[in-house]
């Protein structure tokens, strides 16, 4: 009767460890979303395999004193160079997690001393038994030890290997990072170049208007001389030049601040900009072969980054997941302990060694198991969202860009023939005020409106500049 007791027991302890086991292993069932990697078949209708945005960056520019700036600041930039370091740390990341799943072995060495009191189990029990005959345990107790301990966690759900393959996408995702780091220091040191030209050049058409103006109030005093204008004239052709020669100050202001923006990018302290202003209205837009837009997946760094973070959210989901199961952990050591030195290294009877197996399952209060999972899988959610946010800017990025590149043309042709035609109508205007038939307020308007049409034109021609710096980037170009 107590024999069958007793096989009960045995047999409902059993049934009770499978059921918690079981238990342990169970995962909340989460449904895990998926990416969307459909874009159009093409850009408004247009099909051109050929894409500007594979053309390396040297290739690109053709300006040999921007090339020489962005090569400087791809060495120097602090921020570039920060982000170099966050990929050095992922790296070392992947190192620790490729190490986790690999047996870890540590060697030891030690002494000590142990005083047990008389009357207790220990004390009395030394006291009776003896190491030799006529000698007993020696009191205090000396204690010397050394060997190798070694455990291993064998990856049975393949949690730590994912865990190194998560680590390895997130290293490689910084890379992207990087990348697309590359390409805006590039689009952004470009831009400030050719704003700088831009300026350079308003400068100087500023400085020959305003030698326009000086004549124009020269030949305003000597026709109030001969009373054929009056005092009111040649104040406002004065006003008009002062005005203009304190205009000047305002834009040298505006260019040592874009001089010292690329200065910062390039990491110097401030320095004049070498760079080539002349001819800038008359530098060619080359044409922009956009491809097809599925190839911005393989051209845009910040797609590849989004999609290897992915990839990471992806598998730390696995390993999430992997935390529910038991895990399997073998323990061993070897080596030799004594209370003496002289006996430390006789065998065996100085030798000691212990190997264990242990699988290890949570059976109750799971709740940082879970918060983990969910966690995890919530951030794989975002990790989605966050992929097809970048495909969907990309996509209207370069839309924009090629709108605003042959809107752009348009405008650049008509302003072309505003300032022809206002700068043909400052020498008529003049004429005509000489002879009399014309008076000082048309040849006043006519100048400043022909100023601001060049004004106009420069700063066009600067938009297509930029439109064409930031199609090549939008393309996925810069990084390579």
């Amino acid at each position: 009767m107590k024999k069958m007791y007793k096989n009960i027991t045995l047999k409902f302890l059993a049934i009770t460890l499978i059921a918690l086991l079981l238990n342990a292993c169970t995962v909340p069932n989460l449904g895990r979303k998926t990416e969307n990697k459909t874009v159009p078949l093409s850009y408004n209708n247009l099909k051109d395999t050929i894409n500007t945005g594979q053309t390396k960056w040297k290739e690109f520019f053709k300006d040999s004193a921007l090339i020489s700036l962005i090569d400087s600041a791809l060495e120097k930039n602090q921020e570039l160079n920060i982000v170099l370091q966050e990929i050095q740390i992922a790296k070392n990341e992947v190192r620790s997690r490729r190490g986790a799943f690999l047996p870890f072995m540590n060697a030891g060495l030690g002494a000590g001393v142990e005083k047990v009191g008389r009357y207790t189990s220990q004390g009395a029990s030394d006291a009776t038994n003896e190491i030799m005959p006529g000698k007993a345990f020696p009191d205090p107790l000396q204690n010397y030890v050394f060997g190798v301990n070694t455990s291993w966690e064998v990856d049975i759900w393949k949690k730590l290997r994912n865990a190194k393959k998560a680590a390895l996408y997130k290293y490689l995702s910084t890379i992207e990072g990087k990348n697309f780091m590359v390409t805006h220091l590039i689009a952004e040191i470009a831009n400030s170049y050719y704003e700088l030209i831009a300026l350079d050049n308003q400068l100087d058409i500023l400085k020959k208007n305003i030698e326009i103006y000086q004549n124009s109030l020269e030949i305003v005093k000597l026709e109030k001389q001969s009373a054929r204008v009056t005092e009111l004239a040649v104040r406002r052709f004065e006003a008009e030049v002062l005005k203009n020669q304190s205009r000047q100050f305002y834009i040298i202001q505006q260019i040592t601040e874009t001089e010292n923006r690329i200065n910062f990018l390039v990491g110097r302290f401030p320095q004049a900009v070498t760079r080539n202003s002349k001819g800038f209205t008359d530098l060619p837009i080359d044409t922009i072969h956009s491809g097809i837009p599925s190839q911005l997946l393989y051209n845009r760094t910040d797609i590849k980054q989004a999609e290897q973070a992915l990839l990471a959210a992806k598998l730390d989901v696995t390993v999430a997941k992997a935390q529910f199961y038991p895990s399997f952990i073998i323990t061993a050591g070897v080596g030799y302990r004594a209370f003496n030195p002289q006996y430390l290294v006789q065998t065996p009877q100085s030798l000691l060694y212990n190997l264990t197996g242990d699988l290890v399952a949570p059976l109750i209060n799971r709740n940082a198991i879970k918060a983990n999972f969910y966690s995890a899988n919530s951030k794989q959610v975002q990790a989605v969202y966050n992929y097809e946010r970048t495909i969907l800017n990309a996509h209207i990025e370069v839309v924009n860009q090629l709108s605003n590149i042959n809107n752009l043309k348009k405008s650049y042709d008509l302003k072309e023939k505003q300032v022809q035609a206002l700068t043909q109508s400052i020498d008529i205007s003049t004429t005509l005020f000489k002879s009399a038939r014309a008076d000082y307020m048309e040849v006043l308007l006519t100048q400043r409106d022909a100023l601001d049409s060049k004004f106009d034109l420069i700063e066009t021609k600067k938009q297509q500049m930029n439109a064409m710096i930031n199609i090549y980037q939008a393309l996925g170009g810069g990084w390579r």
